[in-house]
């Protein structure tokens, strides 16, 4: 597996030199500063190359590897007249990107929000900060300061009691932050951020629309990139939905196997694949992800090695964990991605897997700590915490190659 790390351009706190001294040798990176809909262009993708690639005589090489992500435009996962010249771009940006060699794309189909967290600074025990999703205040927010109409009707009694104890007690600040946190944007995310009339005005826009109705938008935009894809032998690797279900009364599509299952029923194309997250995926306990590893271990073309520990009580809450301390058994997912390499390279003519055929994987949303307390940082992107997960998850790796 090639190790890579994610960097988001040269206002990244994390500098191209920090991730070098990593020991990564792919670089997870996008175009963030060009409008969602915009063709990324030959010139733009190249200079951008060449900032992570260049590096004096000497140093280890670092190499642009993985897209995350090419934004999808609304229109697109609307299907609103005129969509098509939005899918027209995004295949024109993928065209160039493998032209410059760059050929795993990650993506996703989220509407109006991306990856949504409802705190960025959790205390843990050990005195460093994670990210956390707290399914009470998520509630505060949808009833009672987004006002979204008629969500009172997607929430149990208790639920609703919960909710309004918990906006009681939020000052004006964390009620600000709260809406913040949630519509305006995170690092990474790939679709706009918000303020609160315009997150409303996108919110309406999916009225009626049914989660097989998103699903069919999905399957159409597809139906149009995949062959262009296998054309170009660009392997595309959709990102779930996070946290992975309906939430605001918007639909979500990519939350379980029984969602992949019918990914690839639909679109069997070998280009059409999957970024494994597993923080994602894991935050709900009816995933299970060594089984996902091994199901569609071919389909594989991305990972993002994380957990999240779900509250007992509640179990839509979680805080993200550290790599090997979570809810799931990283070891027995790193395993079946092993053994899936594996057989990738036994399959290969000359016994070697091609560098694009690799499963990318990269540490997530490492914990704030130590020197990088009190820093600006990403939140979920700090480099310490980073540096700890790839430290742990390279340990495993090395540990389980050797009995192979």
């Amino acid at each position: 597996m090639r190790e890579s790390w994610r960097w988001f351009g040269p206002n990244d706190p994390v500098t191209i030199e920090e991730i070098r001294q990593t020991g990564a040798t792919d670089i997870v990176s996008a175009l963030h500063t060009i409008p969602t809909g915009d063709v990324w262009t030959l010139d733009a993708i190249r200079q951008h190359q060449e900032l992570i690639e260049t590096s004096e005589a000497g140093l280890s090489p670092l190499t642009w590897s993985v897209v995350e992500s090419i934004p999808v435009h609304e229109d697109i996962k609307l299907a609103r007249p005129g969509h098509e010249k939005y899918i027209d771009n995004w295949i024109t940006s993928m065209e160039n990107l493998a032209e410059c060699g760059i050929k795993t794309i990650c993506y996703n189909f989220m509407p109006v929000i991306d990856w949504t967290r409802t705190d960025l600074n959790f205390k843990l025990p050990s005195g460093a900060y994670a990210l956390r999703f707290d399914q009470k205040k998520f509630a505060a927010f949808d009833l009672f300061i987004l006002e979204r109409e008629n969500a009172e009707a997607e929430y149990t009694e208790e639920e609703l009691s919960e909710a309004k104890v918990v906006f009681d007690a939020m000052s004006e600040e964390e009620k600000t932050k709260l809406t913040n946190n949630i519509i305006a944007g995170l690092p990474g995310r790939m679709t706009d951020s918000y303020g609160l009339e315009a997150f409303r005005t996108m919110l309406g826009n999916y009225k009626g629309m049914t989660t097989q109705d998103l699903r069919d938008n999905l399957f159409a935009f597809l139906s149009k990139v995949l062959p262009r894809a296998e054309a170009m032998g660009v392997k595309l690797a959709i990102h779930p939905d996070d946290p992975p279900r309906d939430m605001l009364g918007l639909p979500r599509i990519i939350c379980t196997a029984d969602d992949l299952e019918l990914l690839f029923k639909a679109q069997p194309s070998p280009s059409n694949g999957i970024t494994l997250c597993v923080g994602t995926y894991s935050s709900r306990p009816d995933n299970d992800l060594p089984a996902m590893a091994k199901q569609f271990g071919p389909r594989i073309h991305f990972s993002h090695l994380r957990g999240v520990s779900r509250d007992k009580e509640e179990q839509r809450s979680f805080y993200e964990a550290s790599h090997l301390d979570s809810d799931i058994d990283m070891v027995k997912v790193i395993d079946e991605l092993l053994n899936e390499e594996t057989r990738r390279k036994a399959s290969s003519p000359d016994g070697q897997i091609p560098p694009e055929q690799h499963i990318f994987i990269r540490p997530d949303h490492g914990h704030q700590m130590m020197d990088d307390i009190g820093k600006t940082v990403n939140p979920g992107y700090s480099g310490i915490g980073r540096l700890k997960g790839l430290a742990e998850v390279r340990g495993v790796i090395r540990a389980l190659s050797a009995t192979k």
